[in-house]
């Protein structure tokens, strides 16, 4: 054998060994390179076709407005061409008449101008005059002192020598030369032909008109070909759901018009109030400034404000005081957060369904690509690709991107700040939610699910002992910061709003406003024995998190009159159980998050409990309400349990049925064997025929099923 090693040795001495085989590195794909392309191109090419993209995009918006008018026009049976004809011709009459009102408006304007320039002036030698002048002329001797001490001082100049005459005569004096007179020259323009005046006339409003034109042509084909554009955009996105995908895109087309209709309305109504506050103000064109200020409040955030420039200058410019520009100034501070803040939130909502950062994005984007008009189109145009983003599973990423809901869910957002180790985070996130549930609900519906996450993880072997640890004492904290809460359903606060838009449908809250047992009994009507510290035993399972869910059931068993007591999963094993402390224990509630489909331990964990609390019924508590063995009877009555959960809920509801069943245990306990009734005495003291009828043996009981029990009436 030695020979035989020896040899071999020998051998891969003699032989040169293969070098270790590195696998080369693979070279990225195309995941992320052709996204970037694509959207590369579509930014060039939005870019560089913005003389026809523009109006194009304007039609299409347009579309959204007229579309109801043109739908109210064909139930009257108008018939498609002629209620397109009659709402597109109702929009030219009010483009042209707003047009020509804001022309007379500009002309009305330029008339005035040199009127105000001289206001301008004489405020402007008033302030110089003033304290502001006073204050200019001290800031300006100090920078010149500033500057005379920091600058070298100039050396005494000298004189050059008076050149001496030749002959020993006074030189002449220098002939003086008189300067040349001015010639006045006069330079006359030739006149204008026909050509040419037609030409600097139509010149600026050639391309507008243009524009106007393009707009309205493709605005008549959207409204006459609504429906095959609709099918064409579903065909597009593709779908395995027809009926689903047209209700989606109706449904979507719907609430932008309404959408859009609603902000048009409430701008020209801004407008409309800024122009008759001007008025009565006496700013001049108070038209002029209305109409501009609706247009600007398309712009989102600064645009009423930039709107107010404009007015207050002109204010300052007319007034030889200051009391028309503050009165001005009044009427846009007040009037844009009343707007803003109060109307809008009434009448659509609180917000257009965009994320704040996604709006500033949006208004620089379509900035940069389009210039002022993309401005005013930056919040119509997002909402529409957000509307499709959320009805189009292809376009999904532009509700994630732009969208102001959620990225992640309540559960997710739960288990990522527990994670993060961020418990005022995960505290914050739980005091918004349960302003809309119940304590009981938002335990069973959102921190159940996320350490169930958490559990799956631990199972895995993705987190690590740290990672579990604060994830624990995050919990822990949670908990206890939630001491103070009732499991009862949050009040509903009836606003304004509320009452006149009962109908507007909110989005579905993350769990329920019930809580555990809305009929439950008072905590002082519980039995004593029931309320003494430690009748219920919440023992963890042998998870690393399970400790956590019975922490969350012996609160919601607290705030309900029991006695509890958390026991962790060591002071249970089959070394520690004879130790345990379970004087007074009426119940034993088990609680696990992840038991991997085999119930073995769970069984023996039962059987280790039965033996040492015989007398106190046994509940199983198992959260993932999925798992195998609640699905399989056989498995479930292997277990040997009285009672089983599969929420935190039906645990309470548990508890407080096994406090039904022996209503009178608590003060049994206290009474003298021979005053307690027979059903009450111990089994030694009861006739041997009423023991053979009342006890049964566990495994039967286990394997007989529950009946369905009514909650128990308030007061019982």
């Amino acid at each position: 054998m030695r020979r035989m090693a020896d040899g071999r040795d020998d051998r891969r001495g003699l032989l040169p060994t293969k070098p270790a085989r590195v696998q080369a590195a693979e070279t990225p794909g195309d995941g992320l390179a052709a996204p970037l392309v694509i959207g590369a191109v579509i930014v060039a090419a939005l870019y560089f076709g913005r003389e026809i993209l523009i109006p194009i995009a304007i039609a299409v918006l347009l579309s959204f407005v007229m579309g109801p008018l043109v739908a109210l026009l064909r139930k009257i049976r108008l018939g498609r061409i002629p209620s397109v004809g009659v709402a597109v011709l109702l929009l030219l009459a009010v483009v042209a008449g707003l047009g020509g009102l804001i022309g007379m408006q500009v002309a009305d304007l330029s008339t005035g101008l040199p009127r105000y320039q001289r206001t301008i002036a004489q405020k402007a030698e008033n302030l110089k005059a003033g304290p502001l002048g006073d204050l200019a002329g001290y800031l300006r001797s100090i920078n010149h002192q500033i500057q005379q001490a920091g600058a070298p001082e100039p050396k005494p100049a000298e004189k050059p020598p008076e050149p001496k005459p030749a002959s020993g005569k006074p030189a002449p004096p220098p002939a003086v030369q008189n300067p040349d007179k001015p010639v006045l020259v006069e330079v006359r323009d030739r006149e204008p032909g026909p050509v040419e005046l037609a030409e600097k006339v139509l010149a600026p409003v050639i391309s507008p008109l243009a524009t106007l034109g393009i707009v309205f042509v493709v605005l008549i084909f959207i409204l006459v070909q609504r429906e095959d554009l609709r099918d064409r955009m579903i065909r597009l996105v593709g779908s395995s759901d027809l009926h689903r995908t047209t209700v989606a895109m109706d449904d979507a087309a719907l609430r932008l018009s309404r959408f859009f209709l609603v902000q048009l309305a409430l701008n020209a109504g801004f407008g409309l109030v800024i122009g008759t506050g001007l008025w009565l103000i006496g700013v001049p064109n108070p038209i002029l400034w209305g109409i501009f200020s609706a247009l600007m409040r398309f712009v989102p955030y600064i645009g009423a404000f930039l709107s107010a420039l404009l007015p207050l200058a002109l204010a300052a410019a007319v007034d030889p005081g200051w009391n028309m520009v503050l009165a001005t100034a009044a009427l846009f501070l007040v009037l844009e957060p009343l707007v803003g803040q109060f109307i809008e939130p009434l009448v659509y909502g609180h917000s257009t369904g965009l994320s704040p950062f996604a709006v500033l994005v949006s208004a620089l984007f379509w900035t940069w690509l389009w210039g002022p008009v993309g401005l005013l189109l930056s919040t119509p145009l997002t909402v529409c690709l957000v509307v499709l983003g959320r009805h189009v599973d292809k376009l999904e990423f532009l509700d994630v991107l732009f969208g102001d809901r959620p990225a992640l869910t309540p559960v997710e957002n739960f288990y990522q700040r527990m994670l993060a180790d961020d418990p005022d985070e995960a505290q914050e996130l739980a005091e918004a939610i349960l302003a809309q549930c119940s304590l009981s609900s938002y335990y069973d519906e959102v921190a159940l699910k996320g350490l169930q996450l958490a559990a799956t993880d631990a199972r895995r072997g993705v987190l690590t002992e740290s990672q579990l640890d604060r994830i624990r004492v995050g919990i822990a904290q949670l908990i206890e910061d939630l001491a103070d809460r009732d499991d009862a359903a949050p009040e509903k606060r009836e606003t304004l709003a509320g009452r006149l838009l009962s109908g507007r449908q909110d989005e579905e809250a993350p769990c329920e406003a019930a809580p555990a047992v809305p009929d439950a009994p008072a905590p002082d009507e519980l039995p004593e024995a029931w309320r003494r510290e430690g009748a219920i035993l919440c023992v963890a399972g042998r998870g690393p998190l399970d400790e956590a869910a019975s922490m969350m059931l012996a609160q919601l068993l607290a705030k309900h009159g029991f006695g509890t007591r958390v026991v962790p999963f060591e002071a249970v094993t089959r070394s520690e159980i004879a130790a345990l402390d379970i004087a007074g224990a009426r119940m034993v509630c088990i609680s696990y998050l992840e038991i991997s489909g085999t119930p073995a331990h769970l069984r023996y964990l039962v059987q280790r409990v039965r033996r040492r609390a015989p007398e106190a019924q046994v509940l199983v508590g198992l959260w993932p309400a999925d798992d195998a063995v609640l699905t399989d009877p056989g498995a479930r009555a292997s277990l040997g349990a009285d009672h089983y959960a599969v929420s935190l809920r039906e645990g309470v509801e548990a508890c407080l049925e096994a406090v039904r069943d022996v209503p009178e245990a608590g003060a049994a306990q206290d009474r003298p064997a021979g005053d307690r009734p027979d059903q009450e005495r111990p089994a030694q003291e009861q006739p041997a025929q009423e023991q053979t009828d009342q006890v049964q043996p566990a495994q039967e009981r286990a394997a007989e099923p529950r009946p369905a029990r009514a909650p128990a009436p308030a007061g019982a």
